[in-house]
């Protein structure tokens, strides 16, 4: 299993190397980058890998000029490098001298906006990679037996291989205990630990839901921009998606407010208290569980398209847009195995002129619901899409 991922990651990483002066992976901690690092370091002769959570490591850069010219010639790698956003400046200058591609590989937590609060980007200097949590078409292959383990304790990869349910729930409890006492303070934020946590535990009642930064502020006692900030802040770190309305040129008042979504259903289910397969599908969120594993793997496996969700004010909605130009498709998410679509959806495809829709629902195969309609497996879209 982890041999056939890193293999199509590495591939995609030295490509963007021989393209691009840096490279930075960026995804939330503990989704395998450094091991992903790590195992490029055999196949790149001269890699050199700093880890900047390590003291040492880091005072290695106490005079970054000086480090980077004893060691010219080398792939240097900076892991964690939102812990030091203040050596961009001093990259693009030592990117510009050299002017050779396959100097600098970065490893960040946090997405580029957050990383690099410099004035002095490395625009056009950098590509960007993004590495999620393991995804449903990475873990599964043959063993379909797989699927409930992935849905129920995510894709982090020490969540999901552990030995036990059991086990991988209490890594996902230190994984957010740490996050919110240790993570979120090292990138320079000021947000009191024992606030965050509280702020997960109530967004875990808006997964899959328009998210109302009014009734969470009042809920915790802060005011709408602070709640906006720390959503923003959970955002950028790879913990939550907002999923944004899609404003339709009609006569019909549109929501206007983004779902919130965990990207991870493991740590949803963590903060949910669901230890236990049995214990997910006797929840009354199932459903919008189900619509979360749907979305961010569908998301992730075609970042060309642009997601959005559409809902009017009486009821018309559709889970999710997908749009690549001028070319629109439906997703509907229904966590059962005899899916159906209402009379909401057909309108909201009627009203969008959309003509070609799916319903992702945990079905055996693949079967029409009506014209233009077909229900289907997660892993038959994954398989099947195209725009």
């Amino acid at each position: 299993m982890h041999d056939y991922i890193e293999r199509n990651l590495e591939t995609g990483v030295l490509a963007a190397l021989r393209a691009n002066p840096a490279v930075a992976i960026l995804g939330p901690r503990q989704c395998g980058k450094s091991t992903l690092a790590k195992k490029l370091a055999g196949r790149l002769p001269g890699f050199l890998y700093l880890d900047l959570e390590s003291d040492e490591d880091l005072n290695k850069l106490s005079r970054p000029e000086l480090f980077f010219e004893y060691n010219v010639g080398r792939l240097i790698c900076l892991d964690e490098i939102q812990r030091l956003p203040k050596i961009f400046p001093i990259l693009r200058s030592l990117l510009d001298r050299r002017g050779t591609n396959g100097q600098v590989l970065l490893l960040g937590s946090a997405s580029p906006d957050l990383i690099n609060r410099s004035s002095e980007s490395l625009a056009g200097r950098i590509a960007y990679l993004e590495l999620t949590p393991f995804l449903a078409g990475e873990v599964l292959g043959p063993n379909k037996g797989a699927f409930k383990r992935y849905w129920l304790r995510g894709g982090y990869p020490r969540s999901f291989l552990a030995k036990n349910d059991e086990e991988s729930f209490a890594w996902r409890e230190n994984f957010i205990r740490t996050f919110v006492e240790k993570d979120i303070p090292q990138m320079g934020f000021r947000v009191p630990s024992p606030r965050l946590k509280r702020l997960w535990r109530m967004c875990a009642h808006f997964h899959g839901q328009t998210v109302n930064f009014s009734k969470l502020g009042e809920s915790l006692g802060l005011s709408y921009h602070t709640i906006q900030n720390y959503v923003e802040i959970l955002e950028q770190t790879y913990i939550f998606r907002l999923l944004q309305p899609y404003h339709a040129n009609l006569k019909k008042r549109i929501v206007k407010s983004p779902k919130l979504y965990f990207r991870d259903p493991g740590l949803w289910h963590c903060l949910s208290g669901i230890r236990g397969f049995n214990d997910l599908m006797g929840h009354p969120m199932f459903g919008a569980s189900w619509e979360g594993l749907g979305l961010e793997n569908i998301l992730a496996a075609f970042p060309g398209h642009d997601g959005y969700f559409f809902r009017a004010s009486s009821g018309v909605e559709i889970d999710l847009i997908l749009e690549k130009g001028r070319t629109r498709t439906a997703v509907e998410f229904k966590a059962s195995t005899a899916p159906a679509v209402g009379e909401g959806f057909r309108r909201a495809l009627d009203d969008l002129r959309i003509d070609k829709a799916y319903v992702v629902a945990p079905v055996a195969s693949p079967y029409p619901l009506r014209e233009n309609i077909q229900a289907l497996s997660l892993a038959d879209f994954l398989c099947t899409f195209h725009a």
